[in-house]
């Protein structure tokens, strides 16, 4: 009769030791994984967020360049809307004086035109008179020469 082997847990000893030296293997395949695939998965996932982190700050940095670009627009925007307010009261200002020169150089036309009116009317009056004295003279030396 053969003796009697004990076996752990009802299992024989050659499936221990190849479950064991599988499990051997496997450890150091995915060690070996791990160094060939995970580290430069790793790496990739690592250089991809730092770029995205870059790429966060520079906007961030271009959003505050804009941002300042934008409020020294605005400034020269409101520069610019001041100046053409001054320039426009000016322009209303000249216009002003001008119209009053303008209405005030046609008074003094008017006024020479009727100044002149008037001392045409009075010559022609005074022609007039004359005419009218020559006329009464005439006919009183017509009439007296009829007497």
């Amino acid at each position: 009769m053969l003796a009697k082997q004990t076996f752990l847990f009802n299992l024989d000893p050659q499936l221990l030791f190849d479950t064991a030296l599988l499990a051997i293997a496997v450890f150091f395949l995915v060690l070996a994984m791990s160094y060939l695939l995970f580290n430069p998965a790793r790496k990739l996932l690592k250089d991809r967020q730092e770029r995205i982190a870059n790429d966060i700050d520079s906007a961030k940095e271009d959003k505050e360049s804009a941002e300042a670009l934008k409020a020294e627009y605005e400034a020269k925007l409101k520069e610019v809307d001041k100046e053409a307010e001054v320039i426009l009261a000016d322009a209303r200002q000249k216009a002003m004086k001008n119209q009053t020169k303008i209405i005030d150089e046609a008074k003094e036309e008017a006024s020479r035109i009727i100044a002149h009116a008037k001392q045409e009317a009075e010559l022609e009056k005074k022609h007039a008179m004359d005419d009218m004295k020559q006329e009464m003279i005439t006919i009183a030396a017509m009439m007296a020469q009829k007497v």
